[in-house]
């Protein structure tokens, strides 16, 4: 069977890519070995974020006193959070469906070899194609931990996925997303939560401001956060698994819960991807590709998290796809990598883009910045928004926005303004410049910018 452009993976990246492709009119075949959609679709983003909306509800009308509203009883359903979770997955897995179906891709369920340029192998049928990209996403990455494999341990699979597992007590190994959105589900849930994060503050990958003010509002919720911690090991069975760890001082100490989270991480998935004799040139166990997503092998392309030095974000899998069907056609790449908005889906919501104030710095930015507190914002203060702010980070010299950090309510909306923002090169005079409906959260991004105009 031959066809001018062959995917393998059918997460955002890899269907992202079959419509463009086809829509230019190649005959495109994609494999996918699971569900269309991929782990952000059927067991990451999506279905956490369905679970975060169930939770956050419950959490808010057992906050209804302090709005006025009286609610003599309320309990939640876990299971029937979960049933709602998979009708919104399904939904939007099904979306994909018809998205391949009308847009003419031959869609092949099965685990698809690399066998050498132009040739791949899937469920004993030989396909051939003139270009093929690797779309294989990632997978859990466990760190070497004694009883991390045990009972009594999951994975963010484990709990996303079916029924999940409801807990009145919790350890997550990891703060990273994926630790700290499941912490912000079961605390609202009610459950004891103990975040170990090994580096010195969650969220390691972000603004240590944001960190900072996110561990002081999830202590308050009740969370226990326990940021330079390293894990010794793991014991015990489900409902009493114990947790060793040497804390920031270096002294063994142990916390006990229902169950473990292991949330440290994940890798690349190229398991069972490369025929025999096939190599691809690696970094640390991902595919190194060009900006175009162009791999060692001629007409092979990577993309999403199975490419090295990536971020592992749906919206980047999903745009590295649109640039590698552009670069397959011979077309100028569309979509501009350097500005990329990364999202965490926490109470309040938090948001980055660009750089922070202390990477401007070292860039050798004049560097100015601008705070707008919610505590000052008519919306915030009207639903009852925990402490947060927008920061905007310029350059000192000519205004030009380098980079923003939210945590607010609407983070992850708002943030797309301060991403093209920062992509078309404007300054805080020109934000600042464009009226901002009131009342809205929104204005906290034109108070920010106000207060760095250059008058």
């Amino acid at each position: 069977m031959n066809y001018d452009l062959a995917i393998v993976g059918g997460g955002p990246g890899g269907y992202t890519a079959a419509e463009k492709a086809a829509k230019a009119g190649l005959q495109v075949v994609l494999f996918e070995k699971e569900d269309l959609g991929g782990t952000c679709l059927n067991r990451g983003c999506m279905p956490t974020k369905a679970l975060l909306h169930s939770a956050e509800t419950y959490a808010a009308i057992q906050a209804a006193g302090e709005l006025g509203i009286e609610v003599p009883q309320v309990n939640y359903d876990f299971a029937a959070m979960h049933r709602r979770k998979d009708k919104v997955v399904e939904s939007l897995r099904q979306g994909v469906e018809k998205l391949m179906k009308s847009s003419k891709v031959t869609v092949v369920k099965g685990t698809a070899v690399l066998q050498g340029e132009g040739v791949l192998t899937c469920n004993g049928e030989t396909y051939e194609a003139k270009d093929i990209i690797l779309a294989t996403g990632s997978q859990v990455s466990y760190p070497p931990i004694p009883g991390i494999d045990g009972p009594g341990v999951y994975n963010s699979r484990d709990l996303l996925e079916g029924e999940g597992k409801d807990f009145s007590s919790l350890v997550i190994i990891g703060g990273g997303v994926v630790g700290i959105e499941c912490a912000s589900i079961y605390l609202s849930l009610g459950c004891q939560v103990t975040v170990l994060e090994a580096a010195d503050h969650i969220l390691p990958f972000m603004d240590k401001e944001i960190a900072q003010r996110l561990t002081m509002v999830l202590k308050k919720r009740g969370a226990e956060i326990l940021p330079k911690s390293q894990v010794q090991r793991i014991e015990g069975q489900p409902g009493a698994v114990t947790v060793t760890y040497l804390d920031k001082k270096g002294q063994e100490q142990t916390v006990t819960a229902e169950g473990v989270l292991a949330a440290a991480g994940r890798k690349a998935n190229l398991e069972g991807l490369l025929g025999e004799g096939i190599s691809l040139e690696l970094e640390r166990g991902a595919i190194v590709g060009d900006e175009a997503g162009r791999t060692s092998l001629p007409h092979v392309y990577v993309i999403g998290d199975a490419k090295a030095r990536n971020i592992q974000l749906a919206h980047v899998a999903a745009a590295q796809g649109e640039n590698a069907v552009a670069a397959i056609l011979g077309k100028p790449l569309p979509l501009d990598l350097s500005v990329v908005p990364s999202c965490v889906y926490t109470v309040p919501e938090v948001a980055s883009v660009g750089c922070t104030e202390g990477e401007a710095k070292e860039a050798g930015f004049s560097v100015k910045t601008g705070k707008y507190l919610t505590g000052a914002n008519g919306k915030c203060l009207i639903e009852g928004t925990e402490s947060g702010y927008v920061k905007l980070v310029t350059d000192g010299a000519s205004g030009r926005l380098l980079g923003a950090q939210l945590v607010c309510p609407r983070a992850t909306d708002l943030v797309g303004e301060l991403a093209l923002a920062i992509q078309k090169g404007l300054t805080a005079d020109q934000v600042s410049s464009v009226i901002h409906p009131h009342p809205t959260f929104c204005e906290m991004v034109y108070g920010a910018a106000e207060g760095l105009r250059s008058e």
